[in-house]
């Protein structure tokens, strides 16, 4: 309680500390973002190789499948093998794993062969940063600023790896599903639980519609079910009031931004574009100021 009592009373420490923290997190997605969607991809490799081969071996047919995962190979998860240059392998050390400070100290270089590091690890380290602190300064010392931090960080997790491979894990949606369930449960939010599981339920009933009315009418996916999946967190987190505003924030922003990338970036215009990004962005604005814009909304509206 005491410690609780000194950052009540000195809140330009306690948004320090969780700048300071989250750069920390940054570094933590950084390697999550890149190492999730190959984990992923190992594993969904291992399972129709073992499930193929079974199925060929039982029907006798003669096929030659690669070689099965064995206990052989490197492992590979969130932990091991170290980070390493991609260019020359060398093993990053502590001293140059620290957040920002590295990046800025090498130059954006590897201290082994010179190749350039994406400046994206730094920007992703320094966004987790900020708007981690503009979430611990609109709520405050409470427990829901925990949980909310924990979304916020999630979020921009799940917006490079949408916006790198298209997809959306449900390594990371589902247990932020029930998450968001779980802090309106334990009355964390003004968010009633019927509240959330209605949002939740909603939020994923919405876009899978319109993706089924997508798919009658054009013969093609209009967007995956990780997006469907993402709204229904949003839903759970925020409940169903919020998702008229997320929807129309995430459609508005993703058509300036595919618009813009056609006409001047020359970008094909049958390339898909990941929807998540968007639905992340309304999200997190929806999470700290979706109440102001409504009002304002309704103000100007004159409602």
């Amino acid at each position: 309680m005491d410690f609780i009592n000194y950052l009540k009373d000195n809140p330009d420490f306690f948004l320090l500390s969780i700048f300071l923290f989250s750069l920390l997190v940054g570094s933590f997605l950084n390697v999550v973002i890149y190492r999730l969607p190959i984990m992923l991809k190992k594993e969904w490799r291992s399972d129709c190789v073992n499930f193929l081969s079974d199925e060929f071996k039982a029907d006798k047919q003669d096929y030659q499948f690669p070689a099965k995962a064995t206990d052989k190979e490197e492992k590979f998860n969130l932990s091991v093998p170290r980070s390493r240059c991609p260019a020359c392998g060398h093993k990053i050390t502590a001293l140059e794993n620290i957040p920002l400070i590295s990046w800025l100290f090498l130059r954006g270089k590897c201290s082994s062969c010179g190749s350039t590091i994406s400046i994206r690890y730094p920007v992703i380290e320094l966004s987790s940063g900020l708007l981690s602190v503009l979430v611990a300064y609109y709520f405050g010392i409470q427990w829901f600023t925990l949980a909310a931090l924990v979304l916020t960080w999630s979020l921009i997790a799940l917006t490079m790896i949408d916006f790198d491979t298209q997809l959306l894990p449900d390594n990371i949606t589902l247990p932020l599903l029930w998450l968001g369930i779980l802090a309106n449960l334990l009355q964390l939010s003004d968010i009633s639980l019927e509240q959330s599981i209605i949002g939740a339920i909603l939020g994923y009933m919405s876009l899978w519609i319109l993706y089924q009315l997508f798919k009658l009418a054009t013969g093609k996916e209009g967007m995956g079910f990780g997006d469907f999946k993402l709204l229904a967190v949003l839903g759970a987190w925020l409940g169903w009031q919020a998702l008229p505003l997320i929807l129309l924030l995430s459609a508005l922003v993703g058509a300036i931004v595919g618009i813009s990338l056609t006409l001047f970036f020359g970008r094909d215009k049958n390339i898909p574009i990941p929807f998540g990004p968007y639905l992340a962005s309304a999200g997190y604005i929806s999470l700290l100021w979706g109440e102001p814009i409504k009002q304002f909304y309704f103000t100007i509206a004159g409602l």
